[in-house]
């Protein structure tokens, strides 16, 4: 595969300190997408995930699905390339 759907995702609300990286790996798991998530310092957390588009959709449709209520924005952009990632991991 020469180049992968990815998409750099920000979510905003109350998504730190739930299990929102943990739900997002176990809902990775069901997808075949790579990537990570992350919390970062300013209390949003961010998200890369690569793969086939309508996967990389599923996968964050499921993820919106499990955490409901806590996520209140999400800020998305998407571009296609090589593939930088072999699994998905939380850091």
């Amino acid at each position: 595969m020469s180049e992968v759907q990815h998409e750099t995702v920000y979510f905003t609300g109350h998504v730190q300190g739930v299990g929102f990286r943990y739900t997002a790996l176990q809902v990775a798991k069901e997808f075949e997408v790579t990537g990570f998530v992350r919390n970062l310092a300013d209390g949003r957390v961010h998200l890369e995930a690569e793969g086939a588009k309508a996967e990389i959709e599923a996968f964050l449709r499921g993820l919106s699905e499990a955490m409901p209520g806590y996520i209140r924005q999400t800020e998305r952009s998407s571009e296609r390339r090589p593939p930088l990632f072999r699994e998905f991991t939380i850091r």
